[in-house]
């Protein structure tokens, strides 16, 4: 409805002119001063007895410097290590160290580790001496003799994640301080006496074994790194089989197979994802404890039967792209080595300790991994922690995890009384590092291969079970295709001024089947050219001369300051059995 009282105008809100000067409170109103995050009391008290002074924010930089001028200059002290590099090298080291490392070498160019020693005894010259054999049982052999197992002592055993190997002092390597590899009578391979169980019994030749305890393992004294390799085990005490009426009588029981240095011997070959085992009982085939048929139904080990085991590897140079993440399948095919192909760095980390009246060569040994472990018992739940998730991938040559790598062509065959009854196992587990890991503990380094990694024969007893190897050259069951060392006849002429580089070009082809014995051989002679790598990376590492460290008994050396005197004696092992 119109209206004629007009209404009055609105008029605009009147906005203030920003100005240069901010504008002022009132006087009455207090100001607020803001908290600063380094405020302090300037005085202490027993809430706050020494506080810390920090530099205002409003302070300016004069200030600042000046604070720090007045703060007195603190005089930063030497460490233990330093003040005794200082006063000299003449202060008696209590324990054997390692030198100081400058910086941390890949392990394709890495060096063993050195320790201060006490100079060696006139003893430690002497020749290496085996265990002592004391007479336990005698046990009937097939043909009607009888066999003599003995109890040793006085030798140590590999237990407790560490690996002891005979040595001997040799005038021939003052860098490496005087101690080198050796090796006991009885030479050859055969199964080791320190790589054993305890409560196992041996003959004297190192060939027969037996124990009267539950499963123990031993294994041999080679290992097999490439190749095509064999050897046989003869039953001499297990189960029998009646004609008549098809019972099962049973003296104890065999397994055999191979094993890695991890594998534990306190349980049977097969026992864990280290070993590779062969039941007498039905002929089984057992890895990870799982066992799983194999022979033909019917066939079994019985009491007098050989069984034959070969073993077939790729090359190291083949085996070494695999650990290293380096193998394509669609590539290397062929498993074929380059003549000119780098041998492998061989790094011996160990240390002369004394057992008795023997001196070996302690190394930390290689142990169990986690991977491996969880391969043999697996969780409910998947890689993601949630269970009924995806499981893991199987062990494969291109796995995520070096552990769980298997190597390409790598297969164990089994025969029985020479009559090959099959394949067991294929694609075997990667062993060269690092697939294998040292015992975490001072000391030890991951990564690096001491030329004892590989799989070994080995064979397991049970409660009177008894068995004996034989590694060749003269096999009861020679396998297809073998040629004996007499079956030849050809010697191969080489020139003595030539001087080649050991490969699958010059050993021959790693298809041909070779005995383990031969093995040995080629171990033996792995060992004395690492005692020669070593003592010549010693003697550069002292400056190309040989420096005295018999205290001024060797004087074809030289006497320096640059060597700490070492403590009157190495250290010596006891052991339980």
């Amino acid at each position: 409805m119109a209206t004629d009282v007009d209404l009055p105008k609105r008029q605009l809100t009147p906005v203030p002119i920003p100005t240069s000067t901010p504008p002022t409170l009132p006087v009455s109103i207090p100001q607020k001063r803001p908290l600063e995050d380094d405020h302090a009391p300037p005085v202490s008290s027993p809430l706050n007895p020494n506080p810390d002074v920090k530099p205002n924010k409003s302070q300016s930089h004069d200030d600042q410097l000046a604070m720090v001028r007045e703060k007195p200059s603190r005089n930063k002290k030497d460490t233990l290590k330093k003040r005794e590099s200082k006063v000299g090298l003449a202060a008696d080291s209590s324990r054997a160290t390692p030198d100081p490392k400058v910086r941390e070498l890949p392990p394709n160019e890495a060096s063993p580790l050195r320790y201060k020693l006490a100079p060696p005894k006139p003893s430690d010259f002497e020749t290496a001496r085996g265990p002592v054999f004391t007479l336990h049982h005698e046990v009937p052999a097939l043909n009607g003799s009888a066999i003599q197992f003995y109890e040793t002592s006085e030798h140590v055993y590999n237990k407790k994640s560490f690996h002891y190997l005979h040595c001997i002092a040799d005038p021939a390597f003052p860098s490496s301080f005087y101690y080198r590899q050796t090796e006991p009578a009885p030479y050859g391979a055969h199964i080791s006496f320190e790589d054993a169980a305890t409560h196992m019994y041996l003959d004297q030749s190192g060939h027969h074994i037996t124990t009267d305890k539950g499963f123990r393992t031993a294994r041999a004294n080679v290992a097999v790194r490439q190749g095509r390799w064999y050897w046989e085990c003869k039953i001499t005490r297990g189960t029998i089989r009646s004609s008549a009426d098809g019972t099962v009588e049973s003296h104890g029981h065999v397994r055999i197979g191979f094993a890695r240095r991890e594998a534990s011997l306190d349980a049977p070959v097969g026992f864990d994802a280290y070993s590779y085992g062969i039941r007498d009982v039905q002929g089984q085939k057992v890895h990870m404890s799982r066992p799983k048929d194999f022979f033909p139904p019917g066939e079994e080990i019985k009491e007098g039967d050989v069984i034959g085991l070969e073993i077939q590897l790729p090359s190291e140079y083949l085996h070494r792209k695999v650990v290293h993440g380096q193998y394509n399948p669609a590539v290397d095919l062929a498993d074929e080595t380059e003549p000119t192909v780098e041998a492998a760095n061989i790094v011996r980390d160990r240390i002369p300790i004394r057992f008795k009246q023997h001196i070996y060569l302690e190394k930390i040994d290689y142990h169990t991994t986690k991977e491996l472990e969880d391969l043999m018992n697996p969780s409910p739940a998947g890689p993601s922690g949630n269970i009924g998730s995806r499981p893991a991938d199987k062990p494969n040559p291109i796995h995520q995890v070096p552990a769980l790598r298997t190597l390409p062509n790598s297969c164990i065959r089994v025969y029985k009384n020479g009559t090959l009854m099959g394949t067991p196992f294929t694609d075997l587990l990667a062993f060269l590092p690092p697939a294998s890991k040292p015992q975490v503990q001072v000391g030890a380094r991951e990564g690096m291969d001491d030329g004892m990694v590989g799989y070994y024969p080995a064979i397991s007893v049970f409660r009177g079970g008894a068995a004996e190897v034989n590694f060749g050259p003269e096999f009861w069951y020679p396998p297809p295709g073998y040629q004996g060392p007499d079956d030849d006849g050809d010697v191969d002429m080489v020139d003595v001024d030539t001087v080649r580089v050991a490969t699958a070009a010059t050993q021959g082809s790693l298809d041909k089947i070779r005995p383990v014995a031969e093995r040995y051989d080629e171990q033996i002679v792995e060992d004395v050219v690492a005692d020669i790598v070593d003592e010549v990376d010693f003697w550069m590492q002292d400056g190309a001369r040989v420096i005295d460290r018999t205290g001024g008994r060797d004087a074809k050396a030289e006497t320096t300051a640059g060597i700490a005197p070492a403590r009157e004696e190495i250290k010596e092992l006891v052991q339980d059995d």
